[in-house]
């Protein structure tokens, strides 16, 4: 049975990821921040499972500020392969904690990185490693599409932490001969997606707006342009990456590109309300600096790893409207019964 670490599994990525594992029979041990509150809500369906799969994930207290914690875990959970998903991921709070972001998502690779090749050199166990990058390192971007070979200008302070991740993760590779791979991976979306971005924003607020639960929708810059595409088949290209004979480094995206307007339109057409009756522009929401478009080309996945992204945008903002709108049913349930609503839920955007 092989062995996986994954940090940052409670998050979207994290779950799906766990959920593909186990069904390929690994045993997964995930790394999860301690809390005063629960924070596992998007994999508590797997891990309360009395079953087999319930039984082969393993949660481990850690964090990626501490190293000596991500070296102990490692060696309990002694894996095959490490998924690094964990960081302070929203790139507009990145203006707001560039220290705590360049910590978590730059500092906290350096420090799992580590971890691994030591254990690796203590074991003499080989360990193969996945670092989560980002399409928002190409930030100004130098050509449309992007690719491996586009160079990096990132545009916030997150952006420019994933850059030193990716880059220290190919020096580990060269310098020390580890199987480590990164996913550039472009922007991929969910009904698992956090409430605050800026795709899950609009369809929790299309489901609200049609029942009757919230009035307005703020947004930010609507003529961003990015490539959108379905989280689950993301994690794919992820494992995929690790099951090659040599590691390397893959753009991950759908080739299409919309600006956020559009995904609007799809969004609220869903439910045949019409956009402008109901979003309202707020500065509050605009980057310092803005990433105007973002369009991946996933060639090369295609060719060496097989992978190729097969849900449409329209697919899944249809996708996420759907679920959203039975969260807004939910919702509306509990007040009419004048019951508090759970943490998370309810709140206008």
């Amino acid at each position: 049975m092989k062995r996986a670490i994954i940090t940052g599994i409670t998050g979207q990525d994290g779950s799906y990821l766990a959920e593909l594992l186990l069904s390929k029979g690994y045993e997964v041990h995930g790394v999860v921040r301690r809390s005063s509150t629960f924070n596992t809500s998007r994999i508590d369906h797997i891990y309360q499972d009395p079953h087999e799969q319930g039984a082969r994930l393993k949660l481990h207290y850690g964090d990626l500020s501490d190293g000596n914690g991500l070296l102990e875990v490692i060696r309990k959970a002694t894996p095959d392969e490490v998924y690094n998903l964990g960081a302070q991921s929203h790139v507009r709070v990145s203006f707001d904690q560039p220290v705590y972001t360049t910590d978590t998502v730059a500092m906290g690779t350096v420090r799992l990185l580590e971890a691994v090749h030591t254990y690796q050199e203590q074991s003499g166990k080989a360990v193969r490693f996945y670092q989560a990058s980002s399409s928002e390192m190409f930030g100004r971007v130098a050509e449309v599409p992007q690719r491996e070979t586009t160079p990096f200008q990132p545009r916030s302070p997150y952006g420019c932490a994933k850059v030193m991740a990716h880059m220290i993760t190919v020096n580990y590779r060269e310098s020390y001969g580890m199987h480590a791979s990164c996913g550039v991976l472009f922007n991929h979306e969910s009904p698992r997606r956090g409430e605050t971005f800026v795709t899950r924003k609009i369809t929790r607020a299309v489901g609200r707006i049609k029942l009757g639960l919230q009035k307005k929708l703020y947004l930010g810059n609507l003529d961003a342009m990015r490539d959108w595409g379905f989280a689950g088949e993301y994690v794919e290209a992820m494992w995929r990456m690790l099951q090659q004979p040599t590691p390397d480094d893959y753009v991950i995206a759908t080739g299409t590109m919309i600006p956020v307007k559009k995904f609007c339109e799809l969004a609220f057409a869903r439910l045949d309300l019409d956009p402008k009756d109901f979003i309202e522009v707020d500065p509050r929401y605009f980057r310092p600096a803005e990433v105007e478009q973002l369009k991946g080309d996933a060639s090369k996945a295609a060719r060496v790893l097989g992978w190729k992204a097969q849900c449409t945008v329209e697919e899944l903002a249809a996708m996420m409207v759907d679920a959203d709108l039975e969260l807004a049913k939910r919702e509306q349930t509990l007040r009419n019964a004048g019951h508090e609503l759970p943490a998370g839920i309810g709140h206008d955007q």
